[in-house]
């Protein structure tokens, strides 16, 4: 049965329960995860997880590289804990900006960006909009980043099909009704090529089962613009950094040259044997290759 998620029961068993805040910025409410950084002049990270994922997705990652560095995650608009988008503030550009506003209200500016998938493409956004004189983290770091389109009649169809299923609000709930069903959750982490662990899947199934999440990712999906970030990539000043994994059932590991050619500094790097959610599968690893890459 589909049910919403509340902080008061459901937050008390979210990972890192302690690290968490509520922060009222850009016109929503935020939930955010700190860690201070562990000296005075250590970079700033921040996290910005994928589409229908929440800030779990960095539980074992975040404690890693808050060896090194201080780190910020936080709920997109419309995700798990964090407060539902309206309209275009629901797409790339809106959800750039407002987590933009969080950042300014809690007076951090990230050194360094790491996103997952569709956080990835925020994290550019963020970049391209904060303008030659802007402050622009140092370098991006795309997790299996989504950040071209689907090509061919997927591509094509993905965004109205999104738009169509958005519009009606009975759609969320009949979603998280079928979603939240044993076969056909299992198919749905399946088809990202990734396993996890029991925690993970434990985690997954309670976002999928909470109509309002669902709402968010389709919002999100219905707003989403990635031919105007395609053509804007050229323009990107900080390092992209590009971690690949190779058994990435969600975002063709092929992109990465893709996008190479578009942005010829990109660098990619490939985890192997993981798939789309590989920073869950192997958090010392990514963890470990972020820190590289990064040149800590």
């Amino acid at each position: 049965m589909a049910q919403r998620l509340h902080w008061q029961t459901d937050g008390k068993h979210w990972p890192h329960y302690e690290r968490s805040r509520f922060v009222d910025a850009g016109g929503l409410r935020w939930h955010v995860q700190m860690w201070e950084r562990p000296r005075a002049d250590a970079p700033l990270l921040l996290l910005l997880h994928g589409t229908g994922a929440s800030t779990h997705s960095w539980r074992h990652v975040a404690p890693l590289l808050a060896r090194t560095f201080g780190v910020v995650a936080c709920d997109l608009p419309g995700h798990a804990f964090s407060g539902p988008a309206r309209g275009p503030a629901a797409g790339m550009r809106g959800m750039a900006r407002g987590v933009a506003a969080l950042m300014a209200t809690l007076g951090m500016a990230p050194d360094a960006t790491i996103g997952h998938s569709a956080g990835a493409a925020i994290a550019i956004r963020m970049a391209l909009d904060a303008g030659p004189g802007g402050a622009a983290p140092k370098a991006i770091v795309g997790m299996n980043a989504a950040l071209i389109p689907l090509q061919g009649i997927a591509g094509s169809f993905f965004a109205p099909a999104a738009k169509l299923l958005a519009l009606n609000p009975l759609v969320p709930q009949l979603v998280s009704w079928q979603a939240a069903e044993g076969v056909v959750f299992e198919r749905l982490l399946g088809s990202t090529g990734s396993r996890l662990d029991a925690q993970g899947q434990a985690l997954y199934s309670r976002l999928v089962a909470d109509p309002g999440h669902v709402a968010g990712v389709l919002a999100m999906m219905a707003h989403w613009d990635l031919p105007s970030l395609q053509a804007e990539l050229p323009a990107l000043r900080p390092p992209l950094h590009l971690v690949v994994a190779e058994n990435d059932g969600t975002v063709p590991p092929g992109d990465a040259d893709r996008i190479r050619r578009m942005l010829p500094a990109a660098t990619v790097h490939t985890m192997k044997g993981v798939g789309h959610l590989g920073h869950e599968e192997r958090p010392e690893e990514a963890a470990a290759l972020i820190q590289r890459l990064l040149g800590a």
